[in-house]
């Protein structure tokens, strides 16, 4: 099983989540979402939005001030909705996520990525 995570290295939660997957002894292959090579394109944020375990598709959404700025609302929206929204704004992917290739999961609160070290796969 391939472990992917979705990572930004300037937020805490992305870094603390990487550490405990490495102390933990797993390899990780680190995708950097925020790099313009690095994107998800609509195709692999649905299948991301179909994976998702844990929280409802719409928490794909960061709500942050560039979320407020935009004057989004993204509470009940569905998949196909979210991809678009992160489509055209990736900067608003929460983070970070672990993906399995069965299960991904939003590393937060941060005891998630205890959960993910442990069991070494979404938990």
């Amino acid at each position: 099983m391939t472990l992917t995570l979705l990572h930004n290295p300037h937020c805490s939660t992305s870094v603390h989540a990487l550490d405990a997957l490495e102390a933990a002894g797993h390899e990780v292959t680190v995708r950097k979402y925020l790099l313009v090579a690095e994107r998800l394109d609509a195709d692999e944020l649905r299948a991301l939005a179909g994976r998702l375990t844990g929280d409802p598709v719409d928490a794909l959404i960061r709500r942050d001030k560039q979320y407020e700025r935009l004057g989004l609302e993204a509470d009940g929206l569905d998949a196909e909705a979210v991809v678009a929204i992160l489509t055209e704004h990736p900067a608003l992917l929460q983070r970070p996520i672990l993906d399995d290739g069965e299960a991904a999961m939003i590393g937060r609160p941060r005891s998630r990525a205890a959960d993910w070290a442990a069991a070494g796969r979404v938990a």
